[in-house]
C-alpha cells in the first residue's frame, strides 16, 4: 500500500495557465521526490491596460511518501 501526500502550491505565469502549471511542478519537484500528480485546484489572472498581465494558478501535487 502506498502513502501519497498532497502540498498546495501557487505559481505564476506570463504566458498562460498551463506554463504557471508546468512552473509549480518544476519548482516543486526540486524539493518534492515521487511526484504522482497535479490538479489545477483554481485559476486566476491580473489584468492591465485592458490585457492579461499575469496567469495564476492554485495547485494541488500528490507525492508518494517512501
Amino acid at each position: 500500500m502506498a502513502i501519497l501526500k498532497v502540498i498546495e502550491v501557487l505559481a505564476n505565469s506570463e504566458k498562460g495557465w498551463e506554463d504557471a502549471t508546468a512552473n509549480a511542478l518544476a519548482q516543486a519537484s526540486k524539493s518534492v521526490k515521487n511526484i504522482r500528480s497535479v490538479y489545477v485546484n483554481e485559476q486566476s489572472a491580473t489584468v492591465k491596460n485592458g490585457k492579461i498581465d499575469d496567469y495564476r494558478v492554485n495547485v494541488k501535487i500528490t507525492f508518494e511518501v517512501k
